[in-house]
């Protein structure tokens, strides 16, 4: 009865839960397919409640994926707009203490943090103690990212697999062995967001991102990017950057914004493939790089709706969408890019799930006023410059992720 084939994909994904986790993040792994069914989970649960519970959301014929859902829809309705639009930020905050980290996120009410080189300690078991302590709601776990390419972009010194500037030339299941080792360790030490597919193809060596990436073409982009899917399946949240592919253009996105004049045709048959194989092996998150592909928007496609219907309609992509480091717009030296309130206003209004700040230990030397920044996403909601349903939908997605990471099943309990 159910016609439409995301559904359809969606619940075969579910199905395959219970055969393949093997722990919370196992199954967060594959949480973002359960969005596509929350209305009818919340609608077609024909159980009976078990005492004390409310209807649909104890009863012992219950799934696990729909209790999650209930608890993210119950969670979304008790949260004032403000909170919601802190939820879908990832910032960074540079040191090592726990309690520091964890009062960070906790007093904006964030979504989560980014892992720099500067949050890693000098070994694996304080690193693991770092995360354990950095949420302040064990019931609700921040996401804790990370850029943990291998090779040249590596913040863990215990990671010895190969990167991808010595991948690219080896057979594809190299790729699956150094994504299982990469991603065990980020597992081990309590990071579940991993940064680190670099979709992107190009055969010029000369190009910054030449030694990051997998693949010199789509046909040599394509099975590497499946395979360090596979390899972190079931251990850390899989992403893929920097849509809608680096590779077409040499510039550095952090001293600019790149462009591209490479037309949407050669784009599908050229830069799309290892994304849209990394899409299809289950990769959970999409980052969208701030470079512009002119003959589709003159925007950065972190900033361009029609990029981000692109993401979703053609290449079928249900999961979580964020941006690269916002702060690079405003490294660009463009005007219009100068104020982070409107970069922060048209990145959500272009379709992003979650935005990404690289802040220092001042934010105000980046020049970005956290507090302002979020009341001023609040009263572009309120002035209908972002459609009010879209938030529900990101903050709703992004409670699913996290609630799943969390292990936890039981009903949402205001204040408890």
């Amino acid at each position: 009865m159910i016609g439409d084939r995301r559904v359809r994909g969606a619940t075969r994904r579910l199905g395959a839960l219970g055969l393949r986790a093997v722990g919370p993040r196992a199954v967060a792994a594959r949480a973002v397919a359960a969005l596509l069914l929350v209305p009818l989970l919340l609608a077609g649960c024909t159980s009976a409640p078990g005492p004390g519970s409310p209807a649909g959301h104890g009863s012992p014929r219950t799934t696990s994926a729909e209790r999650v859902a209930a608890y993210a829809e119950d969670r979304l309705q008790a949260m004032t707009l403000t909170e919601k639009v802190a939820s879908l930020l990832m910032l960074h905050r540079p040191g090592t203490d726990a309690a520091a980290l964890r009062s960070f996120a906790g007093s904006y009410g964030l979504g989560g943090l980014i892992l720099m080189g500067d949050n890693v300690p000098a070994s694996a078991p304080a690193l693991a103690a770092l995360t354990a302590g950095a949420s302040s709601d064990p019931g609700l776990p921040l996401l804790l990212g990370i850029d943990q390419e291998g090779g040249t972009v590596s913040r863990l010194a215990g990671d010895r697999a190969s990167g991808a500037d010595a991948l690219k030339s080896l057979p594809a299941e190299a790729t699956t062995d150094a994504f299982t080792s990469r991603s065990t360790l980020l597992d081990d030490t309590g990071i579940n967001l991993n940064f680190g597919i670099v979709a992107d193809v190009t055969a010029d060596p000369h190009s910054f991102i030449y030694d990051r990436v997998l693949g010199t073409d789509a046909a040599t982009g394509g099975p590497r990017v499946a395979a360090a899917v596979a390899g972190e399946h079931g251990r850390v949240l899989s992403t893929l950057k920097h849509f809608p592919g680096h590779g077409a253009t040499g510039e550095d996105s952090h001293r600019g914004i790149p462009s591209t004049a490479l037309s949407r045709a050669d784009w599908l048959a050229r830069v799309a493939p290892p994304f849209r194989a990394g899409i299809a092996a289950g990769a959970e998150v999409v980052m969208f790089g701030h470079l512009a592909y002119t003959a589709v928007d003159q925007r950065p496609a972190s900033l361009s709706p029609e990029w981000h219907a692109i993401l979703r309609g053609e290449l079928g992509f249900d999961g979580v969408a964020i941006t690269d480091d916002m702060l690079m717009l405003q490294h660009s030296g463009l005007p219009r890019y100068a104020d982070p309130v409107e970069n922060a206003i048209s990145a959500l209004a272009a379709g992003n799930t979650m935005l990404l700040y690289v802040l220092p230990a001042d934010p105000a030397a980046a020049g970005v006023d956290i507090p302002r920044m979020i009341t001023g996403i609040a009263a572009a909601v309120d002035a209908g410059r972002i459609p009010r349903a879209r938030i529900d939908d990101d903050v709703r997605r992004l409670l699913v992720l996290r609630r799943t990471l969390s292990g936890q099943t039981g009903p949402f309990v205001p204040g408890g």
